[in-house]
């Protein structure tokens, strides 16, 4: 429940990582609604920002999204100096939810939560990431959806071409200098 750069360990070789800082977890199987004012603000879903704690794993896809936005730009893609702001700032990019994302969100509204937004178009993600990769582009969407319904499920991003690629890129690349040396 707090996904964020300070929280990920890399090793040395900088082949593996590793999740830090677990004060703000909860078992996998409990029941929100949970703790209203939870995560960093710049990876914080709409879901944590406009309900009171109806919440559940995709708002680690959220903020794992928000990660991969900022280590491809080395900049942060929400960085709200509020909640206001910070919704403000999720607009800016993603535009206005429609109308049947709002009526779901507001189902469970938090009590200080206006959700009367002007409509917006929101920029995309596709003009702060002209020279980016259509997969690492289709990656980083589908953990933004507004709707944490529509967000890719974890198991599945894991699977996504995006490190598939990558990986049995770098295992051609390795068979062939393997390969290569032994003859």
């Amino acid at each position: 429940r707090d996904i964020k750069p300070e929280n990920i360990l890399v090793d040395k070789s900088g082949r593996r990582l590793k999740l830090a800082d677990f004060g703000s977890c909860r078992r996998i199987n409990g029941t929100p609604p949970f703790t209203e004012y939870i995560s960093t603000r710049w990876y914080r879903p709409p879901e944590c920002l406009l309900t009171c704690g109806m919440y559940g794993p995709e708002m680690d896809v959220w903020g794992a999204g928000c990660i991969l936005f900022e280590l491809t730009t080395l900049y942060p893609l929400f960085p709200g100096t509020n909640e206001a702001d910070q919704i403000s700032r999720i607009h800016q990019v993603l535009g206005t939810p429609k109308k049947a994302v709002i009526s779901k969100l507001k189902m469970h509204a938090s009590a200080h939560v206006n959700f009367h937004f002007p409509r917006q178009e929101g920029i995309g993600l596709k003009k702060l990431l002209p020279d980016a990769e259509s997969n690492c582009l289709d990656l980083l969407t589908r953990t933004l959806y507004y709707d944490k319904s529509d967000r890719i499920k974890s198991k599945k991003a894991m699977k996504h071409s995006y490190f598939v690629g990558d990986i049995q890129a770098g295992l051609s690349s390795s068979k062939s200098s393997l390969g290569s040396k032994e003859r």
